[in-house]
C-alpha cells in the first residue's frame, strides 16, 4: 500500500461548515463523525466533529476536527494547504475559497513566469495557488 501525505485541519467548533464548504468547492464524498459518535455525548462537544475526512474525484484528501477540550487553538499559524498544477479548474478553486476570505496576492503571473496567489479563506486557513506552465 503506498503512502500519503494529507492535511488534517482544526477548527475552534466549525469543522462543520469549514469541511461542507470545502466540499462544495472541491466535490467527492465527505465523512463527519461527532464527538457524541464516540462517547461524548453528555459533553458541550457532543455534536462538534472529531474526525471529518473529504476525498476528492482530483485525489485530494483532507481532514479535519473541532479542537477537543484541553487543546491550544491558533488559527492559520500552523498550516498553508499548496494546490498546484496545470488545470484551468484551480483558477475556479481560488476564486471559491477567497469568498469571505481574503487574497494575499491575487492569482497572477509571477516573475517564476507560473500563475501564483495566495489568500486566507472565511475559516482561516491559508491557501496557496501555483498554475505552472500556461504559458
Amino acid at each position: 500500500m503506498a503512502t500519503r501525505l494529507n492535511p488534517y485541519l482544526r477548527f475552534d467548533g466549525s469543522a462543520r461548515q469549514a469541511m461542507e464548504f470545502y466540499h462544495s468547492i472541491f466535490g467527492g464524498e465527505l465523512k463527519m463523525n461527532t464527538f457524541g459518535e464516540f462517547g461524548m455525548q453528555d459533553t458541550p462537544q457532543a455534536d462538534q466533529i472529531m474526525h471529518a475526512q473529504l476525498e476528492t474525484p482530483d485525489g485530494y484528501t483532507l481532514m479535519a476536527s473541532d479542537t477537543p477540550p484541553g487543546m491550544g487553538y491558533n488559527p492559520g499559524d500552523t498550516i498553508t494547504i499548496s494546490l498546484s498544477g496545470d488545470e484551468e479548474k484551480l483558477k475556479e478553486y481560488f476564486t471559491a475559497l477567497a469568498e469571505g476570505g481574503k487574497v494575499g496576492t491575487p492569482l497572477e503571473k509571477q516573475m517564476w513566469g507560473d500563475e501564483y496567489g495566495d489568500l486566507t479563506d472565511k475559516y482561516g486557513i491559508n491557501w496557496m495557488v501555483n498554475l505552472g506552465g500556461l504559458g
